[in-house]
């Protein structure tokens, strides 16, 4: 593998492993207006939290003005176009429809399904919007079809999967049309938050920020400097069974970069002394089975992060590895080794961001 492997002596039996980020200088509360100044402001969406951090916001603008148009176009994208629990929302009108009907997307809607769409064929359909019906069968979506902690018969397997299939989703991008030829539902959870994070960059770009922070539900973007001219600086953290530790920092350079990962520690189950991940793959029907814990990518937009992230979490170390050098994707890979170690890839892209 062409990059750089090294070796951590953090024990596998922590609670959870976290994309978070350090803050080493700059206030984080202001008024808008003061040159060289932080403000900062949260909330919650698409059942996540997310985190806003604007480096001189215009004097024009108001904290509470930003504050507001974020939280509406959020709660736009969420309730009116990628939610599945919203019956009325662009995703819940066109996953109730019949086979074959067409259906007219937003630009929204159709961006996301495009892009869906093209990391499903990039990864062999390692990614997959249609996996739903599988993530319930093995007990880990919001509506498990069999009792909790409950290995399914392949027979089982083999009808979910039938209720899936990338390939089972038509787009035509000239009408910007979308169609079923199954009887498939899409859930867009693994790449709508990059979006959404995209879209409120956008809003700040618009607004002429140079240097912002943002983050929904650990996918990141980030843009420019902090004041002092500093990078900002994103970190994964290793809590451990001891005290919370920080695996790896690396640095944004100043450049306009988005960050999501995607990890197999926190939602599993055993039975009979195996473990059954969450991170189910649509072309086996089954959790993974690799020694892949977590997986990093930079990417211009966070939406494509966050997809290519869950797609490098479905196939696996080797898969990764050759997947993103081949196309110059940033990533950084962790895994478990056989002593209860973790060890970890850096391909060269990703490298360059490890110093300031």
């Amino acid at each position: 593998m062409s990059g750089i492997l090294r070796r951590h002596a953090f024990s596998i039996t922590f609670a959870a492993l976290v994309l978070g980020y350090l803050l080493f200088s700059g206030s984080d509360s202001g008024e808008s207006g003061k040159s060289g100044e932080i403000v900062r402001f949260s909330g919650y969406t698409m059942g996540t939290s997310y985190d806003v951090q604007v480096v001189d916001l215009p004097e024009t603008i108001t904290l509470d003005h930003a504050s507001a148009a974020v939280a509406d176009l959020l709660q736009r994208l969420d309730r009116e176009i990628f939610s599945t629990y919203a019956p009325e929302s662009e995703l819940s009108r066109f996953n109730a429809l019949p086979v074959n009907q067409p259906f007219s997307a937003s630009q929204e809607l159709f961006d996301v399904l495009e892009m869906a769409q093209e990391i499903a064929a990039l990864s062999d359909g390692a990614f997959d919007v249609t996996v739903g019906p599988l993530v319930d069968l093995w007990g880990f979506g919001p509506d498990p079809r069999l009792p909790p902690d409950t290995v399914p018969s392949q027979a089982d397997i083999e009808q979910a999967q039938a209720m899936t299939g990338h390939r089972y989703l038509q787009l035509q991008p000239d009408s910007r049309t979308i169609i079923k030829t199954r009887s498939i539902s899409v859930d867009l959870s693994a790449i709508a938050k990059g979006y959404a994070v995209d879209r409120v960059g956008d809003y700040f770009d618009s607004l002429g920020v140079q240097s912002y922070f943002l983050e929904i539900g650990g996918e990141l973007k980030m843009k420019g400097l902090k004041p002092g001219g500093l990078s900002w600086v994103p970190a994964i953290e290793a809590p451990t069974d001891v005290a919370t530790q920080i695996y790896e920092i690396f640095f944004s350079r100043g450049e306009q970069i988005a960050v999501a990962g995607s990890g197999d520690y926190r939602n599993y189950f055993e039975q009979d002394g195996r473990r059954y991940s969450h991170e189910i793959d649509p072309r086996t029907g089954a959790p993974i089975t690799h020694s892949l814990a977590a997986a990093y990518v930079i990417d211009n937009t966070a939406a494509r992060a966050d997809g290519l992230a869950t797609a490098l979490m479905i196939m696996g170390v080797e898969q990764s590895v050759a997947l993103a050098n081949s196309i110059d994707q940033p990533i950084y890979l962790i895994y478990k080794d056989d002593d209860g170690t973790f060890s970890d890839y850096v391909n060269e892209a990703f490298s360059v961001y490890l110093d300031e």
